[in-house]
């Protein structure tokens, strides 16, 4: 019987990483005095919002050593699923390659049942990358996963992630309004069990129909966000699950005060919206809410 849980690891020595910059548009480099106290007291506010919803969350406190200044979105280079079976996944930063820690490992082992991982690091040295549920949107109920290609996001990998977990995969492309590819397609899509939030004018309009019948072809009402409030990080939100088995929409106040009344109307007839400050992690990290959980739905020990 597999479990839901969230995994979230709780920094160290949060800042700006000029690795993860060069392809992320999102980030921006701000004043970085009190950057970790900032975004530890955001990221202690969330994990307190989860918890009191009665969802099950495991916090991880990073490392000091290596320094890991992402080790914050913890969902790029692990994804545990019901079949007893993690993935590691390629990372585009070397700094990055070093949140997989030991530590963290032993924190899932401790409580749960792996009996299969599926390792794509290897692909790190001929510069292949593919950045877990960054770059794949799940749809584990459909089995469908969605990927817009970008220099995280390996198209041939990508395949062989579905092959290997028997996903459909759904490939597009998404830029952002300078015609820079976005980085991650959890930045600019999120998939509950019956509906989309997606930044649809993103996707080349070649694509766009394909992705959109997709979505409504698996029983997915269609929530359509703007540029601008993709910009806020309103496509990074994650459908989540508490112990009574009731669902919530998680995202960041920055990317709930960007939706209109009638985004919010048709989204809460779905579920009820968890939404909590995260204005430092994502100015910093260039990455919200979503990318702070990862999701273990692997076989409770």
């Amino acid at each position: 019987m597999s479990s839901y849980a969230l995994l979230m690891v709780r920094p160290s020595r949060f800042g700006f990483n000029a690795e993860t910059a060069v392809n992320n548009a999102f980030q921006v480099a701000g004043n970085q005095n009190d950057v970790q106290e900032k975004a530890l007291k955001e990221f202690d506010d969330f994990v307190t919002l989860l918890r009191d919803q009665h969802i099950d969350v495991i916090v991880v406190e990073d490392t000091v050593a290596p320094h890991t200044p992402d080790s914050i979105f913890p969902n790029n280079w692990i994804s545990f699923h019901k079949n007893s079976t993690i993935v590691l996944y390629p990372m585009f930063a070397e700094n990055r390659r070093l949140e997989r820690k030991e530590s963290v490992m032993d924190a899932i082992r401790n409580q749960f049942s792996i009996d299969n991982t599926i390792d794509l690091t290897k692909n790190e040295s001929q510069d292949i990358f593919l950045e877990g549920t960054g770059s794949i949107i799940l749809d584990r109920k459909q089995k469908i996963a969605y990927a817009n290609i970008s220099p995280r996001t390996d198209e041939n990998l990508f395949k062989e992630f579905c092959e290997e977990m028997g996903y459909q995969p759904v490939i597009f492309e998404a830029k952002d309004e300078q015609g820079q590819d976005i980085y991650h397609t959890n930045v600019m899509m999120c998939v509950g069990d019956h509906y989309a939030v997606i930044c649809l004018e993103c996707i080349p309009e070649a694509q766009r129909s394909m992705v959109k019948e997709t979505l409504e072809n698996s029983g997915k009402t269609i929530i359509e966000i703007s540029y601008d409030q993709m910009n806020h990080f309103a496509g990074n939100m994650l459908q989540v699950e508490n112990t009574a088995g009731e669902k919530f929409l998680v995202m960041s106040a920055q990317a709930y005060a960007s939706l209109n009344p009638m985004q919010i109307e048709t989204l809460t007839r779905f579920n009820p919206i968890l939404q909590t400050p995260l204005y430092t992690i994502e100015q910093n990290g260039g990455g919200s809410a979503r990318c702070m959980m990862a999701e273990i739905l692997l076989p409770k020990k």
